[in-house]
Formats: structure tokens, sequence, C-alpha cells
């Protein structure tokens, strides 16, 4: 049997019910998992999450995101900013849990296809082009939209978040632009890598907190047979530019069905011909 590459993200597991549906995983021994970011809000969830997933899987690939690097102002019991994440990938690595910061690996089911865990953060550039950048927060707040991630995440030491993202992306796109010119990728990143799939109909001017145009070509750039996102809790399947775009999130538990089993919320990457691979489900109805 062919190894596959399956992925889910937004496990959100400081919700019991979500905490719980992680036990009750079947067994995949010879399948890889994408963990794409959103395991909880402290270091103790991944622990948690990993204890859960890590024996049910051949190997785990991690990423965080922005859950993960939650810090509330004040809070003398956890790490925050760069810190934080250097704790969680050295929690990945104490397991053999691959990170963004690991060399990138083949999927040995498909030579020459790279498996790309990224950490790349936003930087309020998934605007319309008549917002500046530094109106484009309070643009979002006109209508009434504003992320904890202004207050719940702490960039040191960088300036900012965006100089943060700066950071990430040209580090990340130093290593991609190494891979061998006939290698093809699965990017991943907890957040979207183009601003016209980061924007969820309800509140579409979330968006500000949803990634960073610097990664709109990635995708055909660096060859990627698929790329792998979560954040915006909106299920789906989509193809741009000939590429397959798929948002894996499990979400809060009002975002899917546990009459289902958590079972179904794992999507195929690779090989991409299961019907899991295909499915699309419509934002915020988990009964479909």
């Amino acid at each position: 049997m062919t190894a596959r590459l399956l992925a889910i993200s937004d496990i959100h597991i400081s919700h019991r019910s979500n905490h719980a549906a992680l036990a009750t995983m079947s067994r995949y021994p010879d399948d890889w998992l994408i963990l794409a970011g959103d395991v909880g809000e402290r270091a103790l969830h991944l622990h948690q999450a990993l204890d859960e997933l890590q024996p049910r899987f051949a190997r785990v690939i991690w990423t965080p995101g922005n859950h993960d690097l939650w810090c509330p102002a004040g809070a003398t019991d956890r790490t925050r900013g760069l810190a934080r994440y250097d704790e969680l990938v050295a929690i990945c690595r104490e397991r053999g849990v691959l990170t963004p910061e690991d060399p990138y690996v083949e999927l040995p089911s498909s030579p020459g296809t790279y498996v790309v865990p990224m950490f790349l953060l936003f930087d309020y550039s998934f605007r319309p082009p008549y917002v500046e950048a530094a109106a484009a927060r309070d643009w979002a707040r006109s209508e009434g939209v504003l992320s904890g991630d202004e207050w719940m995440i702490d960039p040191a030491p960088f300036g900012s978040i965006p100089d943060w993202c700066a950071d990430r992306c040209s580090r990340t796109a130093a290593r991609l632009d190494a891979l061998p010119p006939s290698a093809s990728t699965v990017l991943i990143n907890h957040w979207p890598l183009r601003y016209d799939l980061a924007r969820p109909p309800r509140v579409p001017r979330f968006s500000v907190w949803c990634g960073t145009t610097r990664t709109e070509d990635w995708a055909v750039r660096y060859r990627a047979t698929a790329v792998v996102s979560g954040h915006l809790h909106l299920r789906s399947t989509l193809r741009r530019e000939g590429v397959r775009y798929e948002e894996v999130s499990l979400g809060y538990p009002r975002d899917w069905n546990p009459g289902r089993g958590i079972d179904w919320y794992l999507r195929e990457i690779l090989p991409g011909t299961s019907a899991s691979a295909t499915r699309f489900i419509p934002y915020r109805d988990p009964y479909l």
C-alpha cells in the first residue's frame, strides 16, 4: 500500500471535545500527518496533541499557527515571541517531529517531492489596493473586525509582527531556492499564501491577519503539487494556476460534526486520489 500524506490543522485542543476526539482517531502506521498549526495556546497542548497523534502515524510534520504563539500580557508562566516558537520546535525535535527549522524531506512514496513546513506569519498586506498599509487595521476595525493576535502575539525580539514575517519569508525563500531545480513541493503554512484565498465570506476584512502578499507566487515559483493551510476554519479544495490549495481546518467545536468522527476531517494531500482529497465543505456548515 502506498504511504499517504494526510493533513489537519486548527485542532484547538483547549476545547475539551476537540481534545477528546484525538483519542478516537484511527491508526495510520504507513502514513505521514501534517499538523498545520493552532494546536492550542500553551506548549502543554503541543505535548498532549503529539502524545495522541505521533503513535498513530509513521511521521508527523508540524508548523505553528497564531494560537500556538499566544501569550496574555502580564503572563509569567509561559514563553512568548521567538522564545515560544523555539520552545515548540524543541518539543517537536525531542520526538522526531519535523518542523520549519529542519531540512526538507522527500516523501518516500513520491520521490522528488519535498515536504516543506513553513512559518511565515502575516504583515497586514492582505488588503485592497486602495487601503494604505498603516490604515489596514483601522480599515478592518471600521466593520468591527479585530484579531486577538494584536495583543496576544509578542513579536520580540523583532520590532513588530510584520518585521518578524519579513524575516521568516526571506529565510524560507532562501531555503526553497536551494532545492534542486527539478524538485516539486508540498508547501505547508498555517496562514494562506494568497490574498484571494484569505477572505472569509462572513468577515472578509479578517484577511488583514491572514498572511502576506510576499507569498502570492510561491506555489508556481516553487513547483508546488499542493499547498496546505488552515487558519480560516473554511475547509475547501480549490485550484489556482493549476495548483491545488487545501484548507484543512478542524476548527472550534461549532465548526465540525463529531458524529462523523475526527478521521473524516483528515485530508489526503498525496497521492490525492481519495474522496477526502476532492471533498469540498462549505463555510461553517459542519453537517454536510
